[in-house]
């Protein structure tokens, strides 16, 4: 294995400024900025989403109503992808016989 290619893998603090959420993690993510978590000091990474603030992981997640994705299509092909049914492909070849 080679030296020195590596990057340097250390604790980090990830910081959530939507749910004002930080948690202690190890990276190899570069940064400049600093904050003493817990009695110590490391590197700061900020984040604007992670699980404490995700829709999926807080169960705040909205809903899309279906029903107008389907109106929304009907007006604008005109109804008529559900009135016409569909056609027959004709063979692009004849067989022999």
């Amino acid at each position: 294995m080679k030296r020195d290619i590596h990057p340097e893998y250390r604790e980090v603090v990830f910081h959530d400024v939507g749910a004002d959420f930080m948690f202690l993690t190890r990276s190899t993510v570069k940064t400049d900025k600093t904050i003493e978590y817990e009695g110590k000091k490391y590197p700061l990474v900020t984040l604007e989403i992670s699980s404490a603030s995700h829709p999926f992981y807080t169960g705040q997640q909205k809903f899309v109503d279906s029903m107008g994705r389907v109106d929304r299509f009907t007006r604008k092909y005109g109804g008529e992808y559900f009135t016409k049914p569909p056609e027959k492909q004709k063979p692009k070849f004849k067989k022999r016989i």
